[in-house]
């Protein structure tokens, strides 16, 4: 597992908080726009980067969707193995919860493992869970125009849009930046 993504210590407490059948669910909020930009493009492989329990698996099943090859991958759950490459990342309800200073590694990996298109939603305010230590399970609570510099480095945004399905947050659709900066093809 790439440890520049997430800390020792902050695997275990992601463990742990999975030990709660509520963490992990926002997946399933989702789940039908994903299934409708699924039908739309005809992404035949994804990528559930922040996959926890699989609840994006689930949702697209009850949305009528069936993947041709879904990809799970978190930390947390080691037997996942490691990101993988797919038309389409999913990375949902996950962003916020990076240790800060971790985020531009993620991002990085995030844009090597994506092949045509991104699906990732963010929220921006507190969790509702506090980690044992204290800490607002959300590491990182800033705005969109805080989200949008870092993602445009590694992204073209495609679509972007607010969401109060779980509080405060935008859901966006991206395109992975190729090393010159422009468009991958």
């Amino acid at each position: 597992m790439d440890r520049a993504t997430i800390s020792y210590e902050y695997l275990l407490e992601q463990k742990a908080l999975h030990q709660n059948p509520n963490y992990g669910v926002a997946s399933l909020s989702f789940a039908p726009i994903v299934a409708d930009f699924i039908r739309q493009t005809g992404v035949r492989t994804i990528s559930d980067y922040g996959a926890g329990k699989k609840n994006l698996l689930v949702g697209l099943k009850n949305a009528g969707v069936d993947p041709i090859e879904y990809y799970p991958y978190d930390p947390a759950f080691e037997d996942y193995g490691e990101p993988r490459s797919a038309d389409l990342v999913c990375c949902i309800d996950v962003l916020e919860h990076i240790e800060p200073e971790r985020l531009e590694h993620v991002l990085l990996e995030l844009s090597k493992i994506t092949l045509n298109f991104g699906f990732f939603s963010i929220h921006m305010g507190p969790a509702a869970k506090i980690l044992s230590d204290g800490r607002n399970a959300h590491l990182i609570q800033e705005p969109s125009s805080w989200w949008l510099p870092r993602l445009t480095k590694y992204f073209e945004i495609l679509h972007l849009q607010s969401h109060h399905m779980m509080g405060d947050g935008i859901w966006i659709v991206v395109r992975p930046r190729n090393n010159s900066g422009t468009l991958a093809s």
